[in-house]
Order: structure tokens, then C-alpha cells, then sequence
């Protein structure tokens, strides 16, 4: 009978889950698949950040869109790899012509199962597309600064191991849709990553932050600082020098799984 010794030999619900995903792994190289990923940023000097850094180093193009400086989207994603949707100053409930276009847009990815990830205001614009609430905190609090993650049983079958604090910037969040799934969660904002079907991802955080970011950042928004629960800037560059690296390996995981290729592990 297949059965453990004793309750002290049964693997972990981590170890499970590890054991899982070797027989499967992703690459994410551009000899594969050479067109370019679609970055759609909302602010003139905005930048795709280590994100942007990482696809480039494994050999991706970045095709970068402003709608908000009069940039058309394309009207189907057949000649970009996948989509990535960024964050920004303005709420997913604007009624500005270009907020309200990114959102309708968000269904070509959908409709053409195509890869998508929105970062804050790109995941409020997709849980928003999909028909779900976004509103500040019912108690105002803002979250700015490094806040404690956890990862769902479902996030860490999706990838095992997740950063515990990362960086965030926002002062509204999103329910989770209907039929979506729910990676990490946190306290303020429980709903910090989720997953809709196969292909179309959504993140609160700012895995994607660099130092430069952050000193741009903590500058030029320096009145968010002030919010109830934001933390002090010298809080920022603290929380940084700790806890950083964590975040960065799993930036570079997770958009492997998200835009990358699958393949059998052998061994």
C-alpha cells in the first residue's frame, strides 16, 4: 500500500506543489517568439522599470504605447507577444476618453487569449473590465511603502515561492471578479494578485520599482507621503536594502510563467 511511515515523513503542502511544477518549467526567449511585448504607460516620462529590464534581458523588444499622449493601441494583439498595463496617477474610474479606451481595449487580449499582465492601475482597469468594484479603503488608509505579502495555496501552485513584503503606491484597490483566481493577498488590500482564466493577470505591487523609480517616486509624490498608513521615505529605502532581492528573483519567474514557453524537464 502506498502510504507514509508516519504523519513526520509526508511531504510539506510546499513540498507537494514543488514537486508538481518540475515536470513542467517555462522559458521565456525571444528566438522563440521575436515579436515585442506591448507596454502601455500613463504618464510622459514613465518608464517600464526592471520589469522592462528583465524581458529585455532575455532578448524581448518593448513596443511602448502612451494613450494618454494620443498613442493608439493596436486593434489586435496578433503582432505582440503579450500585453503589460502599468500603473500610474489616474483611477481606474475616470471618465477621461483614454481610461475609458484602455479599459474597452483590455478585451482584444481577452477575446484573443493572448498574454496580459496589469501592474495597480492596470489591475484595477482589469478587474474593472471584468465587472468588479474599485474603491479606495473603506478607512482611508493608503499603502505606500513595503507591505507584507502571503501567497494563496493557488499562488503557490502557480509559482512556489512569492516575496513576503513588497512595494506598493496606491490608495485604491479591487474585488476580485467573478470566476477569477486569487494568488497573494495582504491586510489592508486583501486582493493583491489574481489570475482570470489561462492567459490575464493582475498585480497590486510594484515588482518593477528601481532605485531611480523610487527616488523619482518619493520626490515628486511627496505629499502621498502624509496619507493615513503611508510610511516615511526613509522607511522606503530602508525597506528596500531588505527586502528587494527576494522580489526581483520572483519578478523574473513570474514573467517567465506569465509570457514564457513551456517545456518538459527532463530528469
Amino acid at each position: 500500500m502506498d502510504h507514509f511511515a508516519s504523519e513526520a515523513d509526508a511531504p510539506s503542502a510546499l513540498e507537494t506543489i514543488e514537486r508538481g511544477l518540475k515536470s513542467t518549467r517555462y522559458r521565456l526567449d525571444a528566438s522563440k517568439d521575436d515579436r515585442p511585448m506591448l507596454v502601455v504607460l500613463h504618464q510622459e516620462n514613465s518608464t517600464p522599470g526592471r520589469v522592462g529590464q528583465v524581458l529585455e534581458a532575455h532578448g524581448l523588444k518593448l513596443d511602448i504605447r502612451r494613450p494618454v499622449l494620443g498613442q493608439a493601441l493596436p486593434e489586435t494583439l496578433e503582432g505582440h507577444r503579450g500585453a503589460i498595463v502599468f500603473g500610474g496617477p489616474p483611477s481606474a474610474n475616470d471618465t477621461d476618453d483614454y481610461i475609458r479606451q484602455e479599459l474597452g481595449w483590455i478585451d482584444i487580449p481577452l477575446k484573443e487569449d493572448r498574454p496580459f499582465l496589469g501592474i495597480c492601475l492596470g489591475a484595477q482597469m482589469l478587474a474593472k473590465h471584468l465587472g468588479a468594484d474599485v474603491a479606495p479603503h473603506p478607512e482611508g488608509y493608503a499603502e505606500i511603502g513595503y507591505y507584507p505579502l502571503k501567497a494563496t495555496v493557488n499562488g503557490r501552485r502557480f509559482l512556489p515561492h512569492w516575496p513576503d513584503m513588497v512595494y506598493q503606491w496606491h490608495r485604491e484597490g479591487f474585488e476580485l471578479p467573478r470566476s477569477a483566481e486569487l494568488l497573494a493577498e495582504g491586510d489592508w488590500y486583501p486582493n493583491q494578485a489574481f489570475r482570470y482564466g489561462e492567459r490575464a493577470y493582475g498585480v497590486q505591487f510594484h515588482a518593477e520599482l528601481t532605485l531611480a523609480m523610487l527616488h523619482r517616486w518619493t520626490t515628486r509624490g511627496h505629499e502621498r507621503l502624509a496619507l493615513p498608513g503611508a510610511q516615511a521615505r526613509k522607511h522606503h529605502f530602508h525597506g528596500r536594502a531588505i527586502y528587494d532581492a527576494p522580489v526581483r528573483r520572483w519578478l523574473d519567474a513570474f514573467l517567465t510563467r506569465v509570457f514564457g514557453e513551456p517545456f518538459e524537464a527532463s530528469g
